[in-house]
């Protein structure tokens, strides 16, 4: 039987799906994913399982959604159970290492990994803690802080040195492979374009301030907030942090220009494969664990299930057993979940336990499944209860515990601008939707369910008077390297 070619994972942080140029973005420069677009598939309708990184990360490792294992905030990192991914390569013998950001709990947790190295993961093991206080009469309101950073433009961040070190220590591995070695996995992550948005300068001059594309759903033309988001906006510092409108600007150039540094580093390790002759026989997947809202509705970050925020860019280059001309675009909706059972069937290792991935290798070898559903959850920073999405042909549902929902024809609004949820035409196409996302799990229970974990651990902690002095105020800083 034929070896399975090498598998190199690259998981960004924070990475629009709609910022490639590939994805047809009026102005982001990503050449390198390009080009790993055209040799395979770009996913068309990649979402995260949570906005946030520590349970989407955790629901990536074990292939699970984060009400199964209930690794719901960036408080309650990834400890190596349930097993996931790297487990089922390490038991069918396949060398299995990572590179770079996961934000686990710590490097001494049995994760499925041979080696972790440089890894980043969340503060002092515990993380952000005082995010996990967020019933609206209690809650931390992080005023003190700007989420995207303090300093933001040209330049350079500890953020941008690690995705250096990180690059060059991952070239420095694929050198080291030994010819004819058996097939390897080499997880790497990157942070960019996570902020601070501190971005190189020769990154950052792609985009003049003057060529950005114009603003949307901004609040002083109009838009309208839906309830539950503004509850959420209101508790850090957001699109009130901008001294002006030039400054915002700026902000914007220089996310973009992280999202070119961030393919300038994917280049460097696929010209590693080049160099070392591997390149040929190794598939990379590419992916981010969740979006950035980038100032849309006047919001920033993540943490909500619009599409800049909940969408993540998705390619696989080049799938095996689909030959030589790959289907460029698969509509199927996928998630993160799919590339967990993906790592898996590469190897034909095994995971027991039912997970509700697939293999991207089958989605993209069959015809494209519009009606497939895919599901995302949100129990974290800001949130005053739980929100629940369901992505399910042209429809996308949101529900917000003990607030009106939102739906969605992305057909005919990708921007999703209007809001059907309300109109008597889509009465049915709601309860539809609803009984769909119910079929999944009970928005209530769950609501309760995250809330009573993140009590009882606030309880362990001392209380919260304690919690809320615990974890970093924004941005997790990197190992040293």
């Amino acid at each position: 039987m034929k070896n399975p070619p090498n598998l190199l994972v690259i998981l960004s942080d924070q990475h629009q799906a709609r910022a490639l140029s590939c994805a047809n973005h009026p102005v982001v420069q990503t050449p390198n994913l390009d080009e790993l677009a055209a040799r395979g598939t770009r996913f068309t309708n990649a979402y995260t399982p949570s906005p946030i990184c520590v349970p989407a990360r955790a629901a990536f490792a074990t292939g699970r959604q984060v009400h199964e294992i209930r690794n719901w905030d960036n408080a309650m990192p990834y400890k190596g159970m349930p097993r996931g991914w790297g487990h089922a390569l390490q038991d069918k013998g396949v060398r299995v290492e990572s590179i770079g950001k996961l934000h686990y709990r710590q490097i001494d947790d049995d994760a499925g990994f041979d080696v972790q190295h440089i890894p980043m993961h969340v503060v002092d093991g515990v993380g952000m803690v005082w995010g996990s206080i967020r019933r609206e009469d209690e809650r931390i309101y992080n005023k003190h802080v700007r989420m995207m950073g303090d300093t933001i433009g040209p330049g350079e961040s500890s953020y941008t040195k690690y995705d250096r070190a990180v690059t060059d220590r991952t070239c420095d591995w694929l050198a080291d492979v030994e010819e004819g070695a058996a097939p390897w996995c080499l997880y790497v992550g990157l942070v960019a374009p996570h902020h601070p948005l501190i971005s190189p300068q020769e990154f950052y001059d792609l985009y003049p301030l003057d060529n950005l594309p114009p603003d949307k759903l901004r609040l002083r033309d109009g838009y309208k907030q839906h309830l539950w988001i503004e509850k959420m906006a209101a508790a850090m510092v957001g699109e009130d942090g901008w001294k002006d409108e030039e400054e915002r600007r700026v902000a914007i150039a220089s996310y973009y220009g992280l999202t070119s540094y961030m393919d300038h580093n994917v280049g460097r390790i696929v010209q590693a494969l080049k160099d070392t002759g591997q390149f040929d026989d190794t598939t990379i997947i590419y992916s981010s664990d969740h979006g950035e809202n980038l100032g849309v509705r006047d919001l920033w970050g993540k943490m909500n299930m619009y599409e800049e925020s909940a969408g993540i860019p998705l390619i696989v280059s080049p799938a095996p057993r689909l030959g030589a001309t790959p289907p460029a675009t698969c509509a199927t909706t996928t998630s993160l979940l799919d590339i967990s059972e993906t790592i898996i069937n590469h190897f034909d290792a095994s995971l027991p336990g039912d997970r509700p991935g697939v293999s991207l290798y089958d989605i993209a070898e069959a015809m494209e499944d519009t009606d497939r559903a895919v599901f995302s959850e949100y129990h974290a920073i800001g949130a005053v209860s739980g929100a629940f999405m369901l992505r399910k042909g042209d429809f996308k549902l949101i529900e917000y515990v003990g607030f009106e929902p939102e739906l969605f024809n992305l057909a005919e609004d990708p921007d999703e601008t209007v809001n059907l949820a309300q109109d008597p035409a889509y009465a049915a196409d709601l309860a539809f939707m609803k009984r769909e996302l119910r079929r999944i799990c009970d928005p209530d229970a769950i609501n309760a369910q995250a809330f009573a974990d993140q009590d009882a651990m606030i309880e362990a902690y001392g209380g919260k008077d304690v919690a809320a002095t615990m974890g970093a105020p924004s941005a997790t800083p990197p190992p040293a390297t």
